[in-house]
């Protein structure tokens, strides 16, 4: 029989062993997160790239579709609600409201056909069923309640869309949706500045209602670039195109109902 090594000895290999594991476990700690974020298959690069397709402006991402298409669905509700704020409307305030978005979405929607043509999108022609529920809700009321309806209403899409823009504006490596993004940056922070000023925004219902806008897009992404019809123009056309307009003064609030 052999004999044993000493027991200082085996205490020697033992904690050498413990020092190596160590090592190994501190080694595979500060790989594994390399690896982790590492772009494989369905992270947001591979994404991202796989959802782009060539264009003669640059690359035209999935988002950039869906921008464009909600840049069109906005005015194709818009347009009928600002026109009807503007005969609707209690106040000076409201009906002024009114005309910023006849206006403000009038030149936008020239913009994105514009756009939309270049890059052989397809547009809708109408808006989807949320907007028509909005359009009929606003159809319906009358008096304070209709100026109400109409700031809250617009004023919490308008701020669910100003995200959007920014996001757009910040990735997109298209030329085209960059400047439709530009634009558009400009008209709606005109909307919300104007609508605010009517004095009936309820900021406590817009703040829960921006908290839980966890809400799925308008439209799915729209496909990619190819043969298309030129859009119907949204209605109503009127006034001379131009993204900026004169704030009203600041209107006291309104009495409680």
């Amino acid at each position: 029989m052999r004999p044993r090594p000493p027991l200082e000895g085996r205490g020697i290999l033992s904690g050498t062993g413990i020092i190596v594991i160590g090592l190994l476990a501190t080694l595979i700690a500060l790989v594994f997160p390399i690896w982790s974020y590492a772009d494989r298959s369905g992270t947001g690069v591979s994404t991202l790239n796989a959802g782009s397709v060539p264009t003669r402006y640059g690359p035209l991402s999935a988002l950039d579709r869906d921008f464009v298409t909600k840049v069109r669905l906005a005015g194709l509700w818009e347009l009928p609600a600002g026109q009807e704020a503007e005969q609707k409307g209690t106040t000076q305030a409201v009906r002024t409201a009114g005309e910023h978005l006849v206006v403000g979405h009038t030149f936008l929607d020239q913009r994105v056909r514009d756009v939309a043509a270049k890059l052989g999108l397809q547009l809708p022609n109408e808006p989807n069923a949320q907007q028509r529920q909005w359009l009929s809700t606003l159809n319906a009321a009358r008096g304070t309640d209709y100026d109400r309806d109409f700031v809250n209403i617009t004023r919490l899409s308008h701020g669910k869309v100003f995200s959007v823009v920014a996001e757009v504006r910040a990735t997109t490596r298209n030329s085209l949706v960059r400047a439709l993004a530009d634009d558009a940056n400009t008209t709606v922070l005109d909307h919300i500045k104007v609508l605010e000023a009517t004095g009936y925004v309820d900021w406590d219902a817009l703040a829960r209602d921006m908290a839980m806008a966890s809400t799925p897009p308008l439209t799915s992404s729209p496909a990619p670039p190819g043969p298309t019809a030129d859009p119907s123009p949204a209605t109503p056309l009127t006034g001379s195109p131009s993204p900026t307009y004169p704030l009203p003064p600041a209107a006291t609030s309104p009495p409680p109902r």
